[in-house]
């Protein structure tokens, strides 16, 4: 899996990047030992409520550290790669900072993280008590670079109110049955929008945004299919799968009208979708939910059973940072037990004695903690990394302009991901 996320970031970091790695390092300043103040920069792109949380972390960090202070700065995801290129290229990065699954790889490959590797012998720390799997990305020729805060696979969101008026067995209880399948998950979305009282009411919906195409990829992972082969050499998602997840959502925005058309803007939140995919980090928001009684459920199965898309993130320090000893104990204490008590509520927790705790599980406007095992704990072994390539980005964009063609009714699934493999085939060859 670590070959697909290889490189990914060339396209945003290439130059500024490989520029940066060659160039002489910074003199890094004396700290907490001269009992000098030392500022940390702490580079995120979490949303509001994340950043109150981390306000509060950060807080009670520089209370046992009075002569360090912590700034956030916070960058919005689409911009965050980019931001990075920039800032390594100035010899500007920050200290410590959160990076995506895609991100570790190219910056691994462009040598500007920092090794923090001797945190593995630091007892207080208890690195036998992070999940081992949620490591691997982070590791390289027997070296750490990073550690990891959050391990999130996709789950079913659904509003229980709905299914209850459509006279419907839940997810949670089908999934018990061995019934929850992609058949019975069509067949309750088409259910729900025939017995629903508005029209503007509908059973399921793909798309967060009309982009995150990615997630339908757990269709064909359940049959033992991908949208790419193994070694990200080939587009595979014109095989029987990939049509059938195209015919799939076909028939359910124009024939049972069960999903939005697109560019539609309807939400899970206004009580109008039946179900919708998405992380497990979206609970922060389904939290705030008042009008309906909503709770999460395991991907649908196929012949191979449920497989969930997983995404990833955690924390690393920069080889540049002005500050490397203090940065580690940030690093130390936001990733240690305490840290990720406190950030499970908005992240899946990487560490085994939290995953099952009731500080992760009980958070206030949580689903059922019965459905939370259910859905993401038990899931968890199954899912697959979201994959990516040195020219995601193109791929992308090949990609969505296949869905583009469905969505106008230019093209037959079939046709459509022919024409999607002969461009992004070509991409992966380069």
């Amino acid at each position: 899996m670590k070959k697909w996320l290889t490189g990914l970031l060339a396209l945003t970091l290439g130059v500024g990047l490989i520029g940066c790695a060659g160039k002489e390092q910074p003199n890094h300043t004396p700290g907490e030992a001269s009992g000098e103040k030392v500022l940390l920069k702490f580079a995120t792109w979490g949303n509001p409520a994340q950043l109150e949380l981390y306000k509060g972390l950060t807080d009670a960090f520089t209370q046992e550290h009075p002569n360090i202070e912590v700034q956030i700065d916070t960058i919005p995801f689409a911009d965050y790669q980019q931001k990075m290129s920039v800032l390594a290229a100035g010899q500007e990065l920050p200290d410590i900072a959160w990076v995506s699954e895609r991100m570790v790889p190219q910056f691994m490959a462009n040598d500007i993280l920092a090794d923090v590797t001797d945190i593995v012998q630091d007892d207080a720390f208890d690195i036998a008590d992070i999940i081992p799997s949620t490591l691997e990305l982070f590791r390289q020729d027997e070296k750490l670079y990073g550690l990891p805060f959050s391990t999130p696979p996709s789950v079913v969101f659904y509003n229980e109110d709905l299914f209850k008026q459509a006279g419907l067995s839940t997810p949670n209880e089908l999934a018990e049955k061995g019934e929850w399948t992609w058949e019975t998950f069509e067949e309750a979305a088409k259910t729900i929008k025939t017995s629903a009282a508005s029209s503007n009411v509908y059973g399921a919906n793909f798309f967060r945004d009309w982009k995150t195409w990615i997630i339908l990829a757990s269709y064909s992972w359940s049959n033992g299919s991908g949208p790419f082969n193994p070694e990200m050499t080939e587009y595979t998602w014109n095989d029987q799968y990939g049509v059938e997840t195209l015919d799939m959502l076909k028939r359910m925005m124009f024939t049972e009208g069960s999903h939005p058309k697109a560019g539609e803007q309807v939400n899970f939140e206004s009580g109008q979708i039946g179900m919708i995919f998405d992380n497990y980090s979206f609970v922060s928001k389904a939290r705030e939910i008042q009008n309906f009684k909503w709770s999460i459920a395991p991907m649908p199965s196929g012949s191979k059973g449920s497989v969930p898309m997983m995404g990833q993130a955690g924390y690393v320090l920069f080889k540049e940072g002005k500050h490397p000893e203090e940065a580690k104990e940030l690093l130390k204490f936001l990733a240690g037990k305490e840290g990720v008590q406190k950030t499970s509520a908005f992240f899946v927790p990487p560490r085994q004695s939290v995953l099952n705790s009731d500080e992760f599980l009980s958070v206030e406007g949580n689903p059922d903690a019965g459905h939370i095992k259910q859905a993401v704990i038990d899931e968890m072994p199954k899912a697959v990394v979201q994959p990516g390539h040195i020219r995601w980005q193109n791929i992308d964009t090949e990609i969505l302009t296949g869905f583009d063609e469905l969505f106008a009714g230019r093209g037959e699934p079939q046709q459509i991901q022919d024409e999607v493999k002969s461009k992004v085939d070509a991409l992966l060859s380069k």
